[in-house]
């Protein structure tokens, strides 16, 4: 559970006006890798210029995104613009994008098998739950020649199994929560899971993964808050120091083109 809401002298949005002024709290609900990491990378740099970044693990989205708007998060840094649209038209939020951050290609894993061409006939591959990644996942198999599409599908690239027009090996998409999907591969033949998830346990995409998105994907994972709070001036600052030339090459060096830069 996360912690209680800021209070008015610690909040992004009250720096305060006495002649020694506290250091500005900033609660940034973050995925634990690499988003948690990236942020505590930058810690010092923000301690420097008066803010207090405070990292708060999450475990689901959309309450992260309803935490967010209510004010009990000043940002949350874990998710890419379609996520962040779907959920705000779901939930009646107004979250807004403050900067893109980077980009982790989204692969597909399995225990069972080496090659993604040794799918065996009706074979059970999971997917992300969610309507956005579960449409990625698709269209990462349409890319790949495993399955075609109908392009004449309606909605905001939704991709549903009901758009699946050609699907030969007759595999059996199976939703399943992201938090579970490197558990499911202990029951299915394989299973398309996001960085984060799979960085958590160990698996290295660039290696592991038996096919993965280019580098020209569109999910580029972004910082979020509220409208009345993006132009705040610790805010910008986090959204500066999570662009720099150091953090590049920290994403470069430490994840090793499992996590691109996208600045």
């Amino acid at each position: 559970m996360i912690a209680s809401g800021c209070g008015n002298n610690d909040s992004a949005a009250s720096t305060g006006t006495s002649d020694k002024k506290k250091d500005v709290v900033l609660k940034v609900g973050a995925a634990s890798t690499p988003h948690a990491e990236i942020l505590k990378f930058i810690e010092p740099k923000l301690k420097e210029q008066g803010i207090k970044l405070e990292v708060v693990a999450i475990n689901d989205g959309i309450q992260t995104n309803e935490q967010t708007a209510n004010g009990e998060l000043d940002a949350n840094y874990f998710q890419h613009t379609p996520y962040l649209e779907q959920t705000n038209k779901d939930s009646g939020l107004n979250l807004v994008n403050v900067k893109g951050v980077h980009i982790e290609p989204f692969g597909v894993y399995s225990k069972k098998i080496k090659s993604i061409d040794e799918l065996s006939e009706g074979a059970k591959v999971a997917v992300p739950k969610d309507p956005v990644n579960f449409s990625r996942a698709l269209q990462l198999f349409a890319d790949n020649g495993i399955i075609e599409l109908d392009n004449d599908q309606s909605g905001d690239n939704a991709f549903t199994v009901e758009d699946i027009s050609k699907n030969e090996k007759k595999l059996e998409f199976i939703a399943v929560d992201g938090p579970l999907l490197v558990r499911s591969l202990d029951d299915v033949e394989a299973s398309a899971i996001n960085t984060n998830y799979a960085l958590e346990a160990d698996l290295k995409p660039v290696d592991d993964a038996l096919i993965i998105e280019g580098k020209e994907s569109p999910y580029v994972n972004i910082l979020v808050t509220t409208p009345d709070k993006k132009d705040d001036e610790s805010i910008q600052k986090l959204a500066k120091e999570l662009t720099t030339e150091e953090v590049r090459k920290y994403i470069e060096d430490t994840f090793e083109g499992a996590v691109i830069p996208a600045f």
